[in-house]
């Protein structure tokens, strides 16, 4: 059985505002605000300005929400005025949502009209504060520490916890909380109002002129007239309140796997503290996730600051793993990282640590006594948590295979904390593969070969004239024909060895048959000398002119094309990779 916390937050953008003014302590004398004066908050609307919201003095002088603000002056000489900002009150209510996972981890930030508040499923975690009394009376004692007005009630459902928060009779003498026992939402919604059953204000209009006034005389009509004159959402609304039907919370983070918790007796503030903190937290959830055979992959540590903020720290770890002293460097490394250090304050008043993500571990023999590659594995993970904890999330980088005979698109790079290793054992007809390719093939220029579908004999690249000793080869690419890849051309890759001994990966894209002629001497080519198979690859301004690709397919010579005798030039020659 569920257990539903409301935390109804009176007056919420009034008090948002004053607390906001309250921290800046170098806010402007004429910026100051009086509590005790009559305050309202203004929005643009029909006819003008009209209040969005107001404090209790404002109340007190007859002003209500929705009234022009021209009209509140009339009544209220002295009136405070300030603009509303909805967006700024949705964030600090997020903030405040983020505190409230001290005490469970599904907490779920609500605004209804003029309403705002709070739901906290608290099933299960209530005895942790001695009871659902000790745990209302503690967070209504911090929210007014805070300068809140909250209203808190606790119930089965969040529309009955809702229904008695905002119209409810509290049972403690300033009337802030109250406690429905489990199954008796029904004795206690039928005296409240309609107004608690979070209907549109047509729907209670209409309700009113009918003559229905309390819930309780709704549960005593038939239910098939009012579906047909209302609709499905008023019946909906109170089979929510009574748990006939479900009403999921939207929590503001997703509910953690594993999760533990600590409230210190006195505030921390030093990094060392924290660290020691999160090491007691490792060592209370490693117990659950040995029982079921998991480890961590993502975490989240929570640090509650005496002032109401939260400051969480996110991790992800390479592989899942349980090894408490790892992650706590890895939460050591990370707090040094922070770009403003630990802005501890006046402290942290407790800590949680949730795991957001735990993957199976697979048990398996490490070692033999001697090196193998499970123990290669398992020292590798643990380097990648401490790279990305030093450089930054996503900073160490994993390639993995693809499935693409094309050199540059057979490998891609993920995130190595994302996604685990690849397996490179595939059984493919592939030639010799250098270890390093360049980010680009690059044009070499001066290829000299012996006949002309043949290995090169020499080539220039980045300046220098490199003689081949040795060449093996080719291994034949074609392009692929599902990409609509213009003008792409096979590729014939050979491994050349020069006489210095350095070893290249080259290819031809094209066929020398399929190359055009040059144009006679005297006409812009380049002369050369008949039987001469030397020749520079294609000029800048065919390159230019036919196609943005370097590896396009060659067009077949012109008929009128060329001389008797004229040297024809090589299809274009590239450097892929280079062997140590």
């Amino acid at each position: 059985m569920s257990r539903i916390v409301s935390v109804w937050l009176k007056s919420w953008p009034i008090a948002r505002l004053l607390q906001a003014r309250n921290a800046r302590t170098a806010a402007a004398s004429s910026d100051s605000l009086d509590p005790q004066r009559p305050l309202v908050l203004v929005a643009s609307g029909t006819g003008g300005a009209r209040l969005a919201a107001l404090n209790a003095a404002a109340w007190r002088c007859g002003l209500a929400v929705g009234d022009l603000l021209s009209n509140a002056r009339s009544k209220v000489l002295d009136l405070q005025v300030r603009d509303a900002d909805p967006a700024a009150d949705t964030d600090a209510l997020r903030r405040l949502a983020l505190w409230c996972l001290r005490y469970t981890p599904v907490v779920a930030p609500w605004e209804t009209g003029e309403a705002s508040g709070l739901f906290l499923d608290i099933t299960g975690c209530a005895h942790l504060f001695g009871g659902e009394d000790g745990l209302l009376a503690d967070l209504t004692s911090r929210l007014r520490r805070f300068g809140l007005i909250p209203r808190l009630a606790v119930a089965d459902t969040a529309g009955a916890a809702w229904a008695v928060a905002r119209h409810g009779l509290h049972s403690d003498g300033d009337g802030h909380a109250s406690i429905i026992p489990p199954d008796q939402q029904q004795h206690t919604l039928r005296d409240l109002p309609l107004a608690a059953l979070r209907l549109d204000a047509s729907t209670q209009a209409v309700l009113c002129r009918l003559g229905f006034r309390r819930i309780g005389e709704l549960m005593r009509q038939p239910r098939a007239p009012l579906a047909a004159r209302f609709g499905a959402s008023l019946l909906l609304r109170l089979d929510q309140a009574l748990g006939r039907a479900a009403e999921p919370l939207s929590p503001l983070e997703p509910p953690p796997s594993y999760r533990t918790h600590a409230v210190f007796a006195e505030a921390i503030t030093l990094q060392a503290h924290v660290v020691e903190v999160a090491t007691r937290l490792l060592r209370m959830l490693m117990p659950d996730l040995a029982r079921d055979a998991v480890g961590i992959r993502t975490l989240r540590l929570l640090l509650f600051r005496l002032d109401g903020e939260v400051q969480a720290l996110q991790l992800g770890l390479a592989a899942p793993s349980r090894d408490v002293a790892h992650v706590a460097r890895l939460i050591a490394m990370r707090l040094e990282r922070l770009p403003m250090g630990l802005a501890a304050d006046f402290g942290f008043e407790a800590a949680a640590l949730h795991v957001t993500a735990a993957e199976r571990i697979v048990l398996r023999q490490a070692s033999l006594g001697i090196a193998d590659e499970a123990g290669e594995a398992a020292g590798l993970a643990p380097l990648i948590d401490r790279l990305e904890q030093r450089l930054g999330a996503g900073a160490v980088r994993r390639l993995h295979p693809q499935q693409s005979h094309i050199p540059e698109r057979a490998v891609v790079a993920r995130p190595a904390a994302e996604a685990p290793a690849a397996d490179w054992r595939i059984d493919a007809p592939f030639g010799m593969r250098p270890p390093l390719l360049l980010a680009q093939p690059e044009k070499t220029t001066d290829v000299i070969a012996s006949v002309p579908e043949g290995p090169p004999r020499r080539f220039r690249w980045r300046g220098v004239m490199h003689e081949i000793a040795h060449a093996e080869g080719p291994e034949r690419i074609a392009p692929e024909w599902w990409r609509l890849v213009p003008d792409a051309a096979e590729r014939d890759y050979y491994v050349v060895e020069d006489t210095a001994g350095h070893r290249f990966w080259l290819f031809r894209a094209g066929h020398y048959d399929a190359a055009p002629a040059l144009p006679p001497e005297g006409e812009g080519a380049p002369k050369g000398r008949k039987g001469d198979a030397r020749t520079d690859s294609v000029a800048p301004d065919d390159t230019a002119s036919v196609s943005a690709s370097p590896f396009r397919r060659f067009a077949p010579p012109s008929p009128s094309g060329g001389r008797e005798g004229a040297a024809q030039p090589t299809p274009p020659w590239f450097v892929h990779g280079v062997f140590p």
